[in-house]
């Protein structure tokens, strides 16, 4: 029982890890943006969305073949999918950049990344002492930094596009590239915020 227990346990670590690897991937290639690599970019960026996948149907499939589980099941496949999820937005970022053509990056863009980088590690730390949750005093911390974080993306949203349209200098085929760019952005910061609500939530259910 103990090792099946430590599989759901050192999985979301593992899925996290990919998320991290992500994250960090995003804002090197961000940092030093060059566009003539991002084909390149983007199969390293998805080979890690597949590995993430990967470890989220080991997951599930042993959970099909269990009755008994450290948590509820339906609080298993929740928060697999919710960790997935971030990963999937992470790649969703570059995608957006590659589609639209994007041939420079713009200095709030290197700041959205950098918060998601901070999210993901403390989702890290979050999940390195999940598996002892009912006596650990960390997590709770680690969760309000990522909301607080994802309160700074909001905010960081909402005054970079406003500027953004400000900008009678910027096509407008450029705003449109940059505002989804900027929405899957926000959309990492807010995937992360969910995992932390979800992992909160686990925990008050289960002490």
């Amino acid at each position: 029982m103990a090792k099946k227990k430590s599989l759901y346990y050192d999985g979301f670590s593992a899925m996290i890890d990919y998320s991290c690897k992500a994250a960090a991937l995003l804002q090197d290639i961000l940092n030093h943006f060059n566009p003539n690599v991002l084909p390149d970019k983007r199969k390293e960026m998805h080979s890690i969305e597949h590995n993430s996948d990967s470890e989220k149907h080991h997951m599930m499939q042993h959970l099909a073949r269990e009755f008994i589980t450290p948590i509820e099941r339906e609080d298993i496949i929740e928060l697999t999918q919710a960790i997935d999820d971030i990963t999937d937005n992470i790649e969703e970022v570059l995608m957006r950049i590659y589609m639209y053509h994007i041939q420079h990056i713009c200095p709030e863009a290197l700041q959205f990344s950098e918060l998601v980088v901070k999210c993901c590690d403390h989702l890290k730390i979050v999940f390195s002492e999940f598996y002892n949750f009912r006596k650990n005093t960390h997590i709770h911390r680690n969760v309000v930094e990522v909301n607080t974080l994802e309160e700074t993306g909001d905010q960081l949203y909402v005054t970079t596009v406003h500027q953004l349209y400000g900008e009678a200098a910027v096509p407008p085929e450029a705003k449109i590239g940059w505002v989804q760019t900027y929405d899957c952005l926000e959309a990492c910061c807010d995937s992360c915020e969910h995992v932390a609500n979800l992992v909160e939530g686990i925990i008050m259910k289960n002490t």
